[in-house]
This record gives structure tokens, sequence and C-alpha cells, in this order.
């Protein structure tokens, strides 16, 4: 099994000759995939385009700032002082269309709104006995300066309630995302005007209190969110502890806890045979047989008949036996992945500053989708926006020639005759030099979204592979590891290989805009598609995930090839492909064990914060003083579901950092069983245990080649 291992199989390549130059990560290397890091700079560049292009016509105040009826800002210019719109009547903003297109308009809708400096607190109506009055008596007077702008105060109300240049009604409201939406308790009676449909607010009432019931959802989760935050930041915490105590833990019990998780598959797989054999029996002394039950779409009526549960058994059975057969006749193979796992774990004791790189991931990650998001807002905002006439009821005296949907300016004063007449707000222009690309650049913009994301994951997975490569093969550890091996490796990474990251980083792309474009046919389309159809879709749907899998597997093992010996991409995929198939059984074990660990891993530490922030936010845990009391909260749920999930992102993070470490040693523990033979000039790298293990030993101390 020394340097001649791979000669038994050419069909993978020929196993790593002996290089006597060879010192680990190769520091003399020349820059690698350069048309593809020309071509990712310019993309850079031209996506950089697309955001100043995107700054220059957008205008996402659009969508921050809420307009009135004339189309000016809220809260900015002349309406610096009023913030807040108020609408006339506000339930024609939940009958007039969906939830989601009043939203896509900027929350617009068909009736008068205004800019107020503050929300009515109180509920008002305008009484039938000030009609006649003017509307400098019954507004202005009064305070309620909710008119229209430019509303003569000599102007009869009953003439400005007609043509709805002032409101009619006041409610309660509170100001939410810059828009007046009435309180939670309405306890008022509306008024009734003819030119007001009451059938129209009925219906508006019910789905405007289903709104404010989630408004008022959503505020109480803010303020749990306000009352609990700390608590929350504290479990996090007890979530990075668990983690890093759980990886020092493998150099000491990771023989033993490899075992019992393989045992505990074995018993649950034994438990499900012996569940599917009594669920069997019983159906079968029934007589209950699929004879019976037939062909049905119902897949739960088929847990009433015996074959099911046999079937089931049976798939069981062979599982567990091909485990133990693995288990018997795998166990050196299983002994060296336990081994890896301890030194993964000394690997990352010695070099701590690996374990606060995805926190630098996360930064460049967060970056990236804030360009993008901020480049798709502004996009999206780059129109003008377009005013039609509309009207509440075309059948009324005066309203019978006006052209309803006609272009018209909310500045202008309206001349025309027809009651209610307004100018209102339908949609941003298509027209215009960004309009006519603004889906290419909206596409240009995900693309470049996706390929940022995977580049920035390509970057972290290289220069950890430099980082944790230079510990493999340092003689004598940790005296001969390089000062500063994760910035070292870092730096060598950027100068030399943005080109190689960017082609994987590419490759990734194209199979997940394909997978994206697929769902989108399969979503459109669901509807027309027949069985045969679905099941062809389903079938490119899979093989496109199983492609991208394969992918990630091959580009995360190219990496730690080019931060080792720094070739370009196609010949390190491979390279990194070959060793792997020339030890498929090895890859194989410490691939399903390393799983099986780290998601023991993970499972103990979200299930362990998420019992913690049960017991302490549920308030079931007592006598911790008030410094340590648990928050009133309306749904303690809430900042439990957010620890479990910072916990299982923290615990991700942490794990990633450790399973790139296992598959980089591994790569080099191959490669090391195939360049040295454990003579006196070519001693193995690989730590003590892992000689053992393999019945070798070096005939002489490494330090004595080093000196030559």
């Amino acid at each position: 099994m020394g340097g001649k291992q791979g000669d038994h199989n050419e069909a993978y390549g020929r196993a790593a000759k002996y290089d006597p130059s060879f010192r680990g990560p190769i520091k003399n290397r020349s820059c690698t995939d350069i048309i593809c890091c020309i071509l990712f700079l310019l993309f850079i560049v031209g996506y950089i385009v697309v955001g100043f292009v995107a700054w220059l016509y957008g205008d996402p105040r659009q969508v921050l700032y809420p307009r009135n009826s004339t189309g000016a800002y809220c809260g900015l210019g002349e309406n610096k002082e009023r913030p807040y719109v108020l609408y006339f009547n506000i339930f024609s903003c939940i009958v007039a269309s969906d939830v989601i297109t009043v939203a896509q308009n900027g929350l617009q809708c068909p009736t008068p709104q205004v800019c107020v400096p503050s929300c009515p607190d109180t509920p008002w109506a305008v009484e039938s006995s000030q009609f006649s009055m003017t509307v400098g008596e019954v507004f202005y007077k009064e305070n309620r300066n909710f008119c229209l702008p430019g509303v003569p105060s000599d102007m009869i109300v009953l003439q400005s309630l007609q043509q709805e240049l002032c409101p009619s009604f006041l409610l309660p409201s509170t100001p939410a995302l810059g828009r007046c939406f009435p309180s939670v308790n309405i306890n008022f009676t509306l008024p009734e005007f003819p030119w007001i449909n009451n059938s129209t607010v009925a219906q508006g009432v019910s789905g405007l209190l289903d709104t404010i019931n989630a408004r008022d959802i959503t505020v109480r989760i803010f303020e749990d969110f306000a009352q609990s935050w700390y608590w929350i930041l504290v479990a996090l915490g007890v979530a990075l502890v668990l983690s890093l105590l759980f990886i020092f833990l493998l150099r000491l019990v990771a023989g033993p806890l490899v075992l019992v998780l393989i045992l505990g598959v074995l018993g649950v797989l034994a438990y499900g045979i012996y569940h599917c054999w009594e669920q069997y029996r019983t159906l079968r002394d029934r007589g209950a047989s699929i004879s019976q039950l037939g062909f049905t779409t119902n897949l739960r009526a088929y847990e009433s008949v015996q074959e099911t549960w046999l079937a089931a058994l049976i798939v069981l059975a062979v599982l567990e036996g091909v485990l133990l057969l693995l288990l018997i006749f795998l166990r050196q193979r299983i002994r060296i992945a336990i081994a890896l796992l301890k030194e993964a774990s000394r690997a990352v004791g010695q070099m701590m500053s690996t374990m606060l790189y995805p926190l630098v991931t996360f930064v460049l990650l967060v970056i990236c989708i804030v360009y993008w998001a901020t480049t798709a807002l502004y996009l999206a905002t780059s129109g003008q926006p377009q005013y039609v006439y509309w009207v509440s009821n075309a059948s009324t005296p005066g309203c019978e020639n006006v052209t309803v949907n006609q272009s018209c300016d909310p500045t202008a004063q309206s001349e025309s005759l027809c009651p209610g007449l307004m100018c209102v707000f339908q949609g941003y222009s298509s027209t215009g030099l960004v309009q006519r690309f603004l889906f290419n650049l909206q596409i240009y913009g995900v693309l470049g979204l996706f390929w940022t994301l995977n580049w920035v994951l390509a970057l972290g997975q290289c220069v950890l592979a430099g980082a944790f490569a230079s510990f493999y093969w340092a003689f004598h550890k940790p005296r001969d590891i390089p000062t500063f091996p994760l910035t070292a490796a870092f730096i060598r990474t950027l100068r030399y290989h943005t080109g190689s990251l960017a082609f994987g980083a590419l490759i990734l792309t194209l199979v997940q805009l394909a997978r994206i474009t697929l769902e989108y046919i399969d979503h459109k389309l669901r509807g027309a598609q027949n069985p045969v159809a679905r099941c062809i879709m389903c079938c490119f749907k899979c093989c496109l995930w199983c492609l991208e899998k394969f992918i990630k597997f091959l580009n995360r093992n190219a990496y730690i090839m080019i931060a080792i010996y720094g070739k370009n991409f196609c010949v390190s995929a491979k390279n990194a492909f070959m060793l792997l198939m020339r030890n498929v059984l090895r890859v194989v074990v410490l691939d399903k064990v390393t799983d099986l660990l780290l998601f023991f891993g993970k499972l103990l530490v979200v299930g362990g914060v998420g019992v913690l922030a049960f017991f302490f936010f549920s308030g079931r845990i007592q006598g911790l003083g008030k410094d340590f009391e648990n928050p009133h909260l309306n749904y303690y749920w809430l900042p439990i579901l957010t620890s479990i999930l910072g916990a299982y992102v923290i615990a991700s993070g942490f794990f990633s950092v450790f399973g790139m470490c296992v598959d980089t040693l591994f790569l080099c523990f191959l490669e090391d069983l195939e360049r040295n033979d454990g003579s006196a000039d070519r001693p193995y790298y690989m730590p003590k245990s892992l000689l053992k293990i393999l019945g070798k030993k070096n005939e002489a101390p490494p330090g004595d080649k080093r000196e030559k």
C-alpha cells in the first residue's frame, strides 16, 4: 500500500510519484486559468456598471416613501413635516385588488391620499347638518387638515365630499410603513353617503380586520424581539461554546463516539425491523391483504395491508445486513476515518484562526447579497410613475364621456364635471433606455449574485485547504507549521487562483440557474401538464439536483488540489477525481462516518440550545433570581425558534471548517501513501496513529530527511 498502490489500477491514472522537492503547499507557483480570471474581472466591472446605471436611473424612494394623490413624496421636500399618508377610504385598498398587487403598486389604491403630519387619533364623520357649511369651517378651523392641497376654504363641504377633495370620515389610526392604518379596536359606525358603496365598505372592513390582525401580530413579534434579544445572544453564545467543545472532544472520544453512532444506527434499524414485524403479524392475522384493497391513489390506505409492512421489513433487514457486513469487512477503514477525525481536531486546535474564517465568508456573502438587492431595487424603480384617470362610478351624471385609464398629470387641476374623477397611480413606465433592457439587466444581476456567492464559498474552501495542508505536510508539529498559515493561504489563493475559483464557481452557477429555470417553467406549466410531462419534468429536476451535488463534491476536492499544487482547475479536478477513485472504499467510509458525526454534532448543539431555550423562555426554570428572570413575551416560541436557527447557522459554520479539514487531510493522507514508503529517504508524513493502524513505520525520523 505504499508508493505502488496506484499501479494496480491504471484505469484511474498512475499513483503520485515521489518528489524530493515537495514540501507541502507549493510556494513557487504561477497564475492559473488566466482567461477565466480576466472574464470574471470583466464581469465584475460590468456588474459595477449595472449598479451605477441602476443608481443613476433608479429611485428607491418610490418604494420607501409613500406618495399622495399629486405624486409628491410624503416626508420629503415640501412635505418634509408630513411623513404619513392618509387614505380617504382605506377600504377601497382592500377590495380594489389582492394584497400582493397592492403591495407591488407601492400600496397605492383608488382613493385620494394626502400627506399628514400625524394620523388621526379619534373617530369623526361629517354630519348632515355640516353639508351646507364651508370647508374652512368644518375642516380647517378644527385643525382637520386632511383635505387635498389647494382646496379653497370657501368651498361647500357637500361639493368637496362629492368630488372627494376632503374625507367624509376619519378613523383612529396608527402609522405603519409611512401609512395611516386604522387601529385594532374599531368601534365606530361608518356614515352612509350616496357616493360611498356600503357593500364595498362592508367587504373592505372584513379584509382590513384581517390585515390589522396580521399587523398586530407583527408588532407583537417586534416587541418580543425587543424583550429577548440579549437572551437570544446568550443562546447563540452557548451554541458557539458547544460547537468548540464538540470539536475539541473529538481528540479524546472520536473512537467511542463513532462506535456509539454506528451502534445507534444499527439499533434504529433493528427497532424498525421489530416494528414492521409486529405490524405485519397483526395484519396477517386479520387477513388484511392488498388483494382486498385493490389500487388506490390514497397512499395512507396501504398502511392497513400486510404486504406494505412485509416489504418494509425486507428492506430494513437488507440494510441491517449490509451495514453489519460493512462494519465487519471495513473495520480497518473505519479506524482510519476515526484517526483522521482525531487529527483534524488536532489541526483545528493548532490553528484556531481557521474557526474565525467563516466570519470572513459571512461578511463577503452579505456584501454580495446586499449589493444585488440594492441594484435590483434601483433597477425595479428606474421607470417614471404613470398616472391614469379613475372614477368609482362611471354611471354618475357628468362622467359619461370620461375616458378611464387615460394618462393624466396628478399635479394639474382637473376641470372635469365628473364628481369623484381622480388621477391615480398605475405603475412605472416600461419605455426608455433602461426599461428596454431592464429584464436583461436583472438577469445579469442574478447571474452576478450566484457567481459571486459561489466564488466566495470557493475562496473559503481553497484558503482553508491551504492552511490545513500546511499542517499535514509539517514534519514536526507544531514546530514546522508555517507562521500565519491561514493568511499565507489567503494571499496565495487571491494572487494566483482567482481564475480557477471563478471557473469552478461558473460551472456550478450555470447548473444552479438551469435548476431555477426548470423550477420556474414547472411552476408556470403545472396546471397544464399531463402525468407523463410531470414525470419527465421530475426526472429532469432530479438529474440536475444530482449534477449539482456532484459538481460541488468535485469542486471541493479540486480546490484542495489547487491549494496544494497550484495547478489549474481542470488538471486539479482530474487529479483529485482519479486519486479518490483509486481509493473509493476509503472515500465512501470516511464520507459517511464524517457526515454521521457532523450530523450528530449539529443535532447535539441545536438540540441542546433548543431545550435550554424552551425551558428558559417558557418559564420552567425557577429560582434564577431577577437578573436571570425570563422576559414576559407574547409568543415565547419565537425566541426559541430564533435561537435554534441561529445555533444551526453557528454549528454549520464551525463544522464546515472541520469538514474541510477532514477532506484536506484525507487527500493529503492518500497522496502520502502513494508518494512515500516509510524508508529513510521517503518517510511518511502521517501521524503515528495512522502508521499503527496501517501496520507501517518510518525507518528513520522525519527530521533526518529534512536536514539533508
